[in-house]
Parts: C-alpha cells; sequence; structure tokens
C-alpha cells in the first residue's frame, strides 16, 4: 500500500527557475472527495494515479506506468479540460521540490511541493517558498479543473 506525504507551498519570484521543465497534461476521471483517478502524461511517460482522502499531509496513493496512447485515450473520457503545467524539479538542502508552473485557466499559479518520509520530517524552506497550502483545497490539481485560478480575482 503506498502512502503519500506532501506538503504544498506557493512560490514566489523566479529564483527557483534553472532549467527547462517537463510538460504535463492530466485529468481526472474521477474527482470524488474520497477518491481521485488521475491519468497523466509527462513528457513520454504516461500514469494512472489513485489517490484517497488527504488527512492532513497524508493520503493513499497508487501510481501505475501506462502505454502513452492508452492515456491519450484515456484523457477524452476525463472531467473538464485537462491540466496543463510545466514541473520543474529543484534539490534544495537535500530534498526534491517540484515546482509546477500552470497554464491556460490556471495561468499565473506556480506551486511547489515536497515529499516526506513522515509528517512531522523537517526539511529546510527555500527563499522563494511563500505560504503553505497544503491543506486548502481549493490547491487541489482536482478542483483547479472546475474552479481554475483564473477565476479566482
Amino acid at each position: 500500500m503506498g502512502v503519500e506525504i506532501e506538503r504544498k507551498f506557493l512560490v514566489k519570484g523566479s529564483d527557483w527557475r534553472t532549467k527547462a521543465g517537463t510538460t504535463i497534461g492530466q485529468g481526472y476521471l474521477n474527482r470524488d472527495k474520497n477518491r481521485t483517478v488521475r491519468v497523466r502524461i509527462a513528457g513520454e511517460e504516461a500514469f494512472l494515479t489513485i489517490k484517497g482522502p488527504s488527512v492532513g499531509p497524508s493520503r493513499l496513493e497508487f501510481e501505475y506506468a501506462i502505454p502513452t496512447p492508452d492515456a491519450m485515450a484515456l484523457l477524452q473520457l476525463c472531467e473538464g479540460t485537462p491540466i496543463s503545467k510545466t514541473r520543474h524539479v529543484v534539490i534544495f538542502g537535500g530534498m526534491k521540490w517540484e515546482i509546477d508552473e500552470f497554464h491556460g485557466a490556471n495561468d499565473g499559479l506556480v506551486v511547489a511541493e515536497i515529499e516526506l518520509d513522515s509528517e512531522d520530517q523537517q526539511f529546510s524552506r527555500p527563499d522563494w517558498v511563500d505560504r503553505e497550502v497544503t491543506d486548502d483545497p481549493k490547491f487541489f490539481n482536482s478542483n483547479l479543473i472546475e474552479h481554475p485560478f483564473s477565476t479566482w480575482r
């Protein structure tokens, strides 16, 4: 059984930008609050991911590689318009930070995520990390489909 422990933060500035990132397209076959089923194409790879409900920074996560043509077909079955973003990976303080720069209806939103081994694991925060949004559902990727960042203002 897989458990994801992840904290999420808004990003300020552009000091995190060090190189080109990976283009990601993702959609949701199910966006129920108790479970999500996501299809993702990241560069040349594709995945099907099932996630349970969030309990703080933790939740069940099961991810499986699938053929890219299958993922492309599954994206056509997803609810709403798929999310488009570029993922940048930055190593800071010995930890991997994934910075998602959103496009389309979520253009302007930049979020950093860090995966932890335990909920109480300590880590250093880079200067470009701003307010934590781990527990704010409006920043869940599954919710950005129905309520994109461009409509928040």
